[in-house]
Formats: structure tokens, sequence, C-alpha cells
């Protein structure tokens, strides 16, 4: 498996895919091509034979400088329990390291309880919610009505 940066081109082959990849849900205006424009040091493809099969789109923290966020990973349904992910985001922790970063931060939906778990195994702590959803501290209409969020914070060693 190689990883590489994100360029504008790969917006036109990831974007496609969203949906699919996620069964269906309506998940491709979640991930605008400004992205793959602006973010590019930060943001990484990662592909087997020459086949996208995962990513992981992040930044740097313009308020607060020593913060990362990890705005949105896929992993190609076939590759999934490949250590894709994972490999992301050790590649995300190195490069955000390197620039100044010692904080990571995500967020999720409580629903997803497969990302819930993939964040604790990679040592994620969930922040202190308002509420509780399925037995997990949640923000409640974190991104609007009904949209409560799970949070996420790392830091880094």
């Amino acid at each position: 498996m190689k990883i590489r940066s994100v360029n504008s081109l790969d917006y036109y082959e990831i974007s496609p895919l969203l949906n699919q990849w996620w069964g269906g849900r309506q998940m491709a205006d979640k991930l605008p091509k400004l992205f793959f424009d602006h973010f590019t040091d930060t943001s990484f493809i990662a592909e087997k034979d020459g086949e996208i099969v995962g990513f992981l789109i992040g930044f740097l923290s313009q308020s607060q400088p020593e913060e990362a966020y990890i705005h949105f990973v896929g992993v190609h349904p076939k590759y999934r329990k490949h250590n894709v992910g994972k490999t992301l985001y050790n590649k995300f922790f190195y490069v955000v390291k390197q620039k100044g970063a010692s904080i990571i931060r995500c967020v999720t939906s409580p629903i997803n309880k497969i990302s819930i778990f993939f964040h604790t195994n990679m040592g994620f702590d969930i922040e202190q919610g308002n509420a509780v959803v399925d037995g997990v501290t949640v923000y409640k209409d974190y991104d609007g009505p009904n949209q409560d969020r799970v949070l996420f914070k790392k830091n880094l060693q």
C-alpha cells in the first residue's frame, strides 16, 4: 500500500465513491473540493495496485496552532480491517506533529459505532458532552438541530 498527499484531481475520483462506500448514505456533500485544493499537505490517499483504497482529509487549525483536525476519512469496504485507516491516521499524526500540532480532534455521529470503536482504539478520548445517546456522551445539536456528535481528542506524545 502506498500513501501519498491528495491533489485537486483526486476529488473527481473520490467524490463519486463516497455514497457508495457509505452504503447509499448521502455523504458526498460533506466533502467539497476545497479540501483537495487547500489541505494537500495534511490530507492523504492510500492506494493499492493503483486503486484508491482509502483517504484522510485533515488540516491544521488556524485559530489554535497546537491543534489539528481530521475532517473526513473513508476506506473502501473490501479493504476495511486491513489497517488502511490506522496507516492514514498515523501518517497524519506524524505530519501534523512535525508542523507543531500536539492535539488532534475529530467528531462522529453517535450511531456510527464502528467509528467510535476505531477512534478509542487509536487512543482518542471521548470528550464529555451535554447528553448521553446509546451509552455514549454526545454534544446535542452540535452540527444543527438533531445533529448530535461525539467529540474526540487525542494528545500526541
